[in-house]
């Protein structure tokens, strides 16, 4: 059965779909067999993955067709087939489920639907998902209805923050709907690890992960990744940093070993 995987902070730029796409290279590298969502409008993971519109069903369509059916007086819809939902990218050795523009009206039609917080794990149930031994959802930097549903359907959750001024800025909201979550809909969901990202050699990187550290202990990871344009190399070349012999790379990949031995 699929482990699976929330990659979350209300915050953008801190890292997470490139900590999604990585970990999800570096556990593929390590054996193991891995999904990735795409779960934001802004579809910055498809492009690093190299997605370009083909014409099939994606996130977007399995969420809102999802909702309609969900919906009471709907008229009910055919769900997508997942097997060709699901892309595979050559480059970066991993399968992926692409997102696109559309999933920003997700919000809106999912209000409407009976169990709404509910749609997603729907969709991850389906016999194809869970043939994968990890499913990783890169979150969309939003505390709304689409974040709740990741929550819901998954076993546990990574938080990236970026240890930078203002880094601590809004993980009080996400620890609440994180903490209402695990106690109304989702009691298996766990923290899995917080991860310090885009780390310097400053004074205010060091107080921030001082201050991580305080807050959630033994929590925090192990690993720190460290900030570089190897980062925004690697989106732009659409190849995962695990591919080639960087230092975010090698340090990815002893987050996979650390998730691996927190997740089993």
């Amino acid at each position: 059965m699929s482990k699976i995987i929330a990659i979350a902070n209300q915050k953008g730029g801190v890292g997470k779909t490139t900590t999604a796409v990585n970990l999800g290279t570096a556990l593929e590298l390590s054996g193991s067999k891995v999904l990735l969502i795409d779960l934001d409008p802004q579809a910055n993971m498809s492009a690093y993955l190299g997605y370009e519109n083909d014409g099939k069903a994606t996130m977007s369509d399995l969420v809102m067709t999802t909702a309609n059916n969900f919906t009471m007086g709907a008229q009910k819809r055919d769900m997508p087939v997942m097997d060709e939902c699901i892309r595979y990218s050559e480059t970066n050795k991993v399968h992926f489920i692409p997102a696109d523009i559309g999933l920003a009206y997700a919000d809106a039609c999912m209000m409407q639907a009976a169990q709404r917080e509910s749609v997603l794990k729907f969709i991850l149930s389906d016999k194809a998902v869970q043939e994968y031994d990890y499913v990783i959802i890169d979150c969309l930097p939003s505390l709304g209805i689409l974040l709740i549903n990741a929550l819901s359907s998954a076993d546990g959750v990574i938080i990236p923050v970026q240890t930078q001024k203002f880094a601590l800025d809004g993980l009080d909201m996400l620890n609440e709907i994180y903490s209402q979550v695990k106690n109304t809909i989702n009691s298996r969901i766990d923290i899995v690890g917080v991860l310090a990202t885009m780390a310097d050699n400053t004074n205010i990187s060091r107080t921030v992960i001082e201050k991580l550290t305080d807050r959630y202990g033994e929590k925090m990871f192990g690993t720190c990744i460290h900030k570089s344009v190897e980062a925004a190399n690697s989106s732009e070349k659409m190849k995962s940093l695990c591919l080639n012999k960087t230092k975010l790379g090698e340090e990815y990949k002893a987050l996979a070993v650390e998730v691996r031995e927190r997740i089993k």
